[in-house]
C-alpha cells in the first residue's frame, strides 16, 4: 500500500504520457497531433454470490497540443480483442461495432480554443467463469482530418475482492476565517466481495482543524497539518454506499487549504504500516460509525482490487492575506575575505502559505552580487539564473509552506574582491510566479525588497 501522505491527487494517468516520438518530428507535426486520454488500468470485479459481474465504464478523450484552429470530426477506433476471452463490452449509440472485437466511435469536431472532446464511454463487465488474473489491453487510436493519434492503452485485469472508493467532493472557494465547513464523499464497494471493516485515512491542512476528534481514530500534527486514522467497524458490502461528511473548522490563518482522504479495506498490517514510526493520539470524542457492528468481527484481509478511486483530494481557499516582508543586512570587511549577507522573508500573517498541491515555494528571492564581490557556495535552495543575463543573477527559493508569524532566512558567502565603498545590491521577492503568485494573496508589496550592503 502507497504512504497516502506521499499521494498529491488521485488522477487516471493518461496514455498519451507513454507515446514515444513526442517532439521529433518537424514544427508543423504538433498541429496535426492527437493525444488519446484514457484510464491507464482498470480491474474488472469476477462473479459475485449471485454468480452475476458488476459493469465498469471506460470513458476516453481526444485532445490535441495546438487549440489555434478548428479539427472536424473524427473517429476513435476501440480495438478489444486481447480482453474478448474474458470480457464483454457494451458500446455507446456513437460506437458503431465493426466486429465481435473491434468499434469505430464518432467524435465530435473541435473548435478554435477547444482542448479535449470526449469520445465514447463504454462498459465492461467479466464474463462468467472468468480466472481471476486474467489481463489485457483495449487498444486505441484517433483521427480526425489530417490530424491523427499516437496508439493508446488501457490494461485490463479480473480480480476477486472489495473495491472501496470515495466520490470527488466538491472544491471551496472564498471560505471565511473564523467560520465552518465541511467535505462530504460517498463511500461505496465496487467489488464482488465485503470489506469487513474498513481503514480510512485523513488529512487537514495546517488553516484547517477537525471539528470532532473520534474515539476510533488516532491523531497526528505535524509541519502541514494533521492527520488521522480510523478503524470504522461496518461491513460495505457489494453495491452498498454510505454518506462520509468529515466537519472542519476554517481558521484565523487558513488561505490554500486541502483535506485529502482514502479508504482501504482494514488489516493489521495496513493500519501498521500507515502508522509508521510517527506518535498518534487517540481522540476521545464520540465514535465515527457508519453503523455499529460486533466489536468481535473478524477483520477480511482481501486487498482492494482497484484502488485507483481510493484517494481524493479536496481544495478548500479561504479569503485572506498574508503579508510578506524582506529584510536584508549589512556587511564588511577586507579584500580577500569571505563574509556572509544574510536575506529574510518575513511573513507577517495572518495567514500561513503553502502550495500543497503544486509543491511551489512561497517566494522566491532575486538578486545579483554587490559591486566589488563575488557570490561563492551558493546552499542547495539557491542558484544561478540560467538565461544567460549579465551580471549573473541568483535566486532563492523558500519551502514551500511558510508558518504565520514565521520566517525563512538565505546565507549567502560573498567573496570581497575589492573594497567599494557602500556598495549595495537590492534583492527583491518574484511576485508573479505563474504556480504561486505573491501578488494574489500579499496586500504589501512595497515591502517585499530590501538591501544588502557591503562596507
Amino acid at each position: 500500500m502507497k504512504d497516502p501522505q506521499r499521494l498529491l491527487g488521485a488522477a487516471l494517468v493518461s496514455c498519451a504520457l507513454t507515446a514515444a516520438g513526442v517532439g521529433a518530428g518537424p514544427a508543423y507535426a504538433q498541429e496535426n497531433q492527437l493525444w488519446i486520454n484514457a484510464p491507464y488500468e482498470t480491474v474488472l470485479p469476477g462473479a459475485d454470490a449471485d454468480g452475476g459481474a458488476r459493469e465498469r465504464s471506460l470513458a476516453v478523450e481526444v485532445s490535441r497540443d495546438v487549440a489555434d484552429d478548428r479539427v472536424p470530426a473524427g473517429r476513435l477506433t476501440v480495438d478489444v480483442s486481447e480482453i474478448a476471452s474474458f470480457a464483454r463490452v457494451s458500446w455507446p449509440a456513437n460506437c458503431e461495432p465493426e466486429s465481435e472485437v473491434k468499434a469505430v466511435c464518432d467524435v465530435p469536431g473541435m473548435p478554435a480554443g477547444t482542448e479535449s472532446v470526449p469520445a465514447a464511454t463504454f462498459g465492461l463487465r467479466a464474463l462468467p467463469g472468468a480466472d481471476a488474473g486474467a489481463s489485457g489491453y483495449v487498444r486505441y487510436s484517433a483521427v480526425a482530418g489530417e490530424a491523427t493519434s499516437h496508439p493508446a492503452e488501457t490494461r485490463v485485469g479480473v480480480g476477486n475482492g472489495p473495491d472501496l472508493g470515495l466520490s470527488q467532493a466538491d472544491y471551496q472557494h472564498g471560505l471565511r476565517p473564523g467560520s465552518k465547513t465541511g467535505v462530504r464523499a460517498t463511500l461505496s464497494n465496487s467489488g464482488n466481495r465485503t470489506a469487513e471493516r474498513t481503514l480510512l485515512w485523513l488529512n487537514a491542512s495546517y488553516g484547517l482543524r477537525f471539528e470532532q476528534r473520534h474515539a476510533n481514530c488516532e491523531y497526528r500534527e505535524h509541519a502541514t497539518g494533521t492527520s488521522a486514522l480510523c478503524v470504522l467497524d461496518e461491513a460495505v458490502a457489494p453495491g452498498q454506499e454510505y454518506a462520509l461528511n468529515t466537519g472542519l473548522g476554517v481558521g484565523r490563518n487558513a488561505l490554500y487549504e486541502r483535506f485529502d482522504h482514502s479508504v482501504h479495506p482494514y488489516s493489521d498490517e495496513a493500519l501498521a504500516q500507515m502508522r509508521g514510526e510517527w506518535t498518534w493520539t487517540r481522540g476521545t470524542g464520540a465514535e465515527l460509525d457508519l453503523r455499529p457492528v460486533a466489536a468481535d468481527r473478524a477483520a477480511t484481509a482481501d486487498p482492494d482490487i482497484d484502488p485507483q478511486d481510493n484517494y481524493r483530494a479536496v481544495v478548500l481557499n479561504a479569503r485572506n492575506t498574508a503579508d510578506l516582508k524582506l529584510a536584508g543586512s549589512r556587511v564588511g570587511g577586507a579584500a580577500g575575505d569571505t563574509v556572509t549577507a544574510r536575506v529574510t522573508v518575513h511573513n507577517r500573517g495572518p495567514a500561513w502559505v503553502a502550495s500543497l498541491g503544486v509543491g511551489a515555494a512561497v517566494a522566491t528571492v532575486r538578486f545579483q552580487a554587490p559591486e566589488g564581490t563575488t557570490v561563492l557556495g551558493l546552499p542547495e535552495d539557491c542558484g544561478p539564473s540560467e538565461d544567460g543575463t549579465s551580471p549573473a543573477t541568483y535566486y532563492c527559493k523558500t519551502p514551500i509552506h511558510l508558518h504565520d508569524k514565521a520566517s525563512h532566512t538565505f546565507e549567502l558567502p560573498l567573496r570581497i574582491d575589492r573594497v567599494v565603498r557602500g556598495a549595495r545590491t537590492t534583492v527583491a521577492t518574484v511576485n508573479d510566479d505563474p504556480e504561486l503568485s505573491i501578488r494574489e494573496f500579499d496586500p504589501n508589496l512595497r515591502n517585499n525588497s530590501a538591501r544588502i550592503v557591503v562596507n
